[in-house]
């Protein structure tokens, strides 16, 4: 088994380096004819200008394969930008590849760790049938790493825009009371700011100065963060620029409602953090007040002195 072990290291160590030799060889990491003339017929070729004019090397050409394959077999690209939105990062095509290729970077990781360990366990002759599913397990929770950090950077900022939303409010409702546009109030609120949602009004700000409508880049906003507090203020702006209501009425009424809806949302995470409270008194401290109230009794019992 050792001399198996050594033959994996040497035999993985020699591929990987012919596997090198081979893609800087000058046939083999040549740009094919396909891609040397696609520049030229880019509105044949590419219409949509998706693949990247700069040729790319052999290694570069499979780890695009590579994350193809990954992202045909995850899936869910809507929801991935959807996340990515929300955590604030790019969530575009380019964005959502980006994410795939360290996904993949993270599986190939955990897979030559899990390889590397099955290697140690052979060495020190503590193989087994099980470990051999070492790598596919390790590869695996790797590739889920990325995903389970992308969902707890897009709750926590979800959150932080859920307690930022108040405020904002009422500041845009005093700053059209003292007669500003809504369009100035939020590039003041954006200014002044510096939070999540503040950061988001920037945003706004300059793609409506670029010449979108406001009504619709504040849709497109509420629609990509996906918080239900915001999307429902910004329907009732909305409403009242199309209507000609007075809007700073409208954001003071908001304002209100989303500091009741945080209360709400306080009382109920204090209940659940009360029941989670009870579980170290339930299942340590009681046992523990039983073990010592009852062992000395026990103990007495047994040596015949009670």
């Amino acid at each position: 088994m050792t001399d198996l072990a050594v033959a994996v290291v040497l035999g993985g160590a020699l591929g990987v380096g012919i596997a090198l030799v081979v893609t800087i060889a000058p046939r083999w990491g040549a740009a094919s004819l396909q891609r040397r003339i696609a520049p030229y017929v880019r509105d044949i070729s590419d219409p949509q200008g998706l693949t990247p004019l700069v040729p790319l090397p052999m290694a570069a050409g499979l780890s695009a394969v590579l994350r193809q394959r990954l992202e045909r077999v995850l899936g869910g690209s809507d929801a991935l930008a959807a996340r990515l939105r929300q955590a604030g990062r790019r969530c575009d095509r380019s964005g959502v590849s980006a994410f795939r290729a360290r996904q993949l970077a993270w599986a190939l990781s955990g897979l030559a760790a899990g390889g590397l360990l099955v290697v140690a366990l052979v060495v020190t002759g503590r193989f087994s049938a099980v470990a051999a599913v070492i790598p596919l397990i390790a590869a695996l929770a790797a590739a889920a790493c990325p995903d389970l950090l992308l969902a707890h950077a897009a709750t926590a900022r979800v959150a932080r825009i859920e307690e930022e939303l108040p405020t904002v409010l009422e500041f845009l409702a005093l700053c059209l009371s003292a007669g500003e546009g809504i369009l100035d109030a939020l590039r003041r609120v954006g200014e002044v700011g510096a939070g999540e949602l503040t950061g988001e009004l920037r945003t706004l700000v300059l793609t409506v100065g670029a010449g979108s409508p406001l009504a619709e880049t504040l849709t497109a906003m509420a629609r990509g963060l996906n918080v239900p507090a915001l999307t429902r203020s910004i329907d009732h702006i909305v409403a009242a620029i199309d209507r000609g209501a007075p809007l700073a009425h409208v954001l003071q009424a908001q304002a209100g409602d989303t500091r009741e809806d945080a209360k709400r949302g306080l009382i109920e995470r204090a209940g659940r953090k009360e029941i989670l409270m009870l579980l170290p008194l339930v299942f340590l401290i009681l046992p523990l007040s039983v073990v010592f109230a009852v062992f000395p009794g026990v103990f007495m019992l047994r040596l015949g002195l009670g």
